[in-house]
């Protein structure tokens, strides 16, 4: 068993058991039968992630294509590799990656000279990277094979009265929070006969404002940035895995990050409006696991460019919404030290010191978001979905970190999902299907989700701070919490607080957040 503990020494305590036995012949199985079963499926995202980083770079194709080149024998040493990689998660039974390098941040005002006698007892370490989001923060790799003997090496670091915090890489798999024309989620619309009227004031709001001015990143995967309403003159480009200044999509399953896009800040020029079309887009591409020093990398890169608002529509992988006994549900997923400390970084530093507004996907699991390390981050706003009947969608994650919803798909009503962008033609949600969005392909009416519904609210502070851009990042959160409109009062078991579990302070209502924030700057 391996113990590793994020939040410093006082910090929370997980243990993982590396007996990776039976993970290593089901992906021997995988890589001379070609069979995925069901139960492997959560390791693709891990052997995507891993392969980045360990010396298997053919893992990923071994599990996402089984039946690829290179000989029996070749792949058989390479998923070996893989699995010895993998860990059990004690608490969740879950498979979880890790890398060998290790995050290590030193208490501030440690010098550089008592840094380097710490690091010099560490015969097999070395220093690759002094990270840009935290003081005395660094990343080490060994100069030899360590294996599960590097949590031990970070157990030690860790208990070293000048260490802060210390954990190896840990990867988790990660989840796209998509679900399943018209813009309905914008204003009222007749759909198929049916007057739908449950918005989120988004066009009323554009009077006021329309977020010029405001930089929105949206980390997620690959970006079409070649469609008309994702205009390249407003936009930044950067991939967190590849590190480099280019955003688009390197598969054809990455379709999730233009649809993203174009909720929050679609221009509004051809067929689809964000929520914020005259604001700039900052795409930022990571396909890296939970806890990846790519997703770190992803949080600096917005920090560092103006990011005014983040929108993350992913998170850990859910459980089935309609199999209430899927263990999954119970599934704790901390947020590791390395995203929390870039976390904090956006919040310190972004925006001049005022912060950066970071809104995050609930889930879609039909379950307690507060499980969720990213989504429940207390300085985060976790956007719930709902409906267009105006009550929650049947997947959507609750609990009390919730604290909006924004409009989004669902079963049995008269609309079939959000429309927005897709990656152009026959790729994307919509290979040129009128029936999905529109016949060219370039428009999908099926994209929903928590993933539709966090953009929605990403755009709705985007919006806001056009209207005020002296806002802090929580002052924008409470002024969304608070124009809120409750809905489903009946069902909704608003508290005292006027909170409730599955709405949080209500659907965000765009033109009242506007309106309050133009007042407050006219104060």
């Amino acid at each position: 068993m391996v113990e590793v503990v994020f939040g410093g020494k006082s910090g929370v305590s997980f243990t993982f058991s590396p007996d990776g036995a039976e993970l290593s012949a089901s992906l021997s199985q995988v890589a001379t039968q070609g069979k995925i079963s069901v139960a492997m499926k959560p390791l693709l995202p891990l052997a995507r992630s891993l392969s980045q980083s360990l010396a298997v770079s053919r893992a990923s194709a071994e599990l996402v294509r089984p039946a690829g080149t290179g000989s029996v024998s070749a792949r058989d040493r390479l998923t070996k590799a893989f699995a010895n990689h993998l860990l059990i998660d004690n608490r969740s039974h879950q498979p979880v990656g890790f890398t060998e390098r290790v995050y290590l941040r030193f208490e501030d005002g440690v010098s550089p000279e008592e840094i380097r006698r710490t690091l010099s007892r560490q015969k097999h370490m070395r220093i690759v990277r002094k990270v840009g989001f935290a003081a005395n923060a660094f990343v080490l790799e060994p100069n030899i094979d360590l294996g599960t003997a590097v949590f031990e090496v970070s157990l030690e670091l860790l208990r070293h009265v000048s260490v802060s915090r210390c954990h190896p890489e840990l990867l988790r798999p990660r989840q796209n929070r998509a679900g399943a024309p018209m813009q309905w989620h914008l204003g009222s619309r007749r759909i198929g006969g049916a007057q739908v009227d449950q918005h989120a004031h988004v066009e009323a709001a554009w009077s006021h404002s329309r977020g010029a001015g405001i930089n929105v990143a949206i980390i997620d995967d690959g970006f079409d940035l070649t469609h008309p309403e994702l205009k390249p003159g407003r936009v930044i480009e950067f991939d967190a895995t590849t590190q480099t200044a280019d955003a688009r999509p390197r598969s054809a399953r990455e379709n999730h990050g233009t649809a993203c896009a174009g909720v929050a800040v679609a221009a509004g020029v051809a067929g689809a409006s964000g929520v914020a079309p005259e604001a700039n887009l900052i795409a930022i591409r990571s396909d890296g696991a939970l806890g990846s020093l790519t997703e770190a990398d992803a949080f600096e890169f917005a920090a560092r460019h103006g990011a005014d608002v983040i929108s993350c529509s992913w998170g850990p992988v859910d459980g089935h919404p309609d199999d209430p006994n899927d263990p999954l549900h119970n599934n704790v997923v901390p947020m590791s030290d390395l995203t929390r400390d870039a976390l904090q970084h956006c919040l310190r530093t972004g925006r001049n010191g005022r912060g950066i507004v970071i809104a995050w996907a609930a889930g879609n699991g039909n379950e307690s978001v507060d499980n969720d390390g990213y989504a429940a981050h207390p300085d985060v706003m976790a956007v719930a979905a709902c409906n267009d009947r105006g009550t929650r969608s049947h997947y959507s994650d609750m609990g009390d970190a919730i604290a909006c919803c924004f409009p989004s798909s669902d079963r049995g009503g008269p609309t079939p999902g959000i429309w927005t962008t897709d990656r152009r033609g026959r790729r994307g949600y919509n290979p040129g299907n009128a029936s999905l969005g529109d016949p060219a392909g370039d428009y999908t009416s099926t994209f929903g989700g928590t993933s539709s519904a966090c953009p929605g609210a990403a755009g709705t502070a985007a919006l806001v701070l056009a209207a005020d851009p002296d806002l802090t990042y929580r002052d924008v959160i409470e002024l969304i919490k608070s124009t809120a409109d409750r809905i489903d009062l009946a069902g909704g078991n608003y508290d005292a607080r006027g909170h409730s579990p599955f709405y949080g302070h209500g659907r965000v209502n765009a033109e009242r957040a506007v309106v309050q924030a133009r007042a407050s700057a006219l104060a």
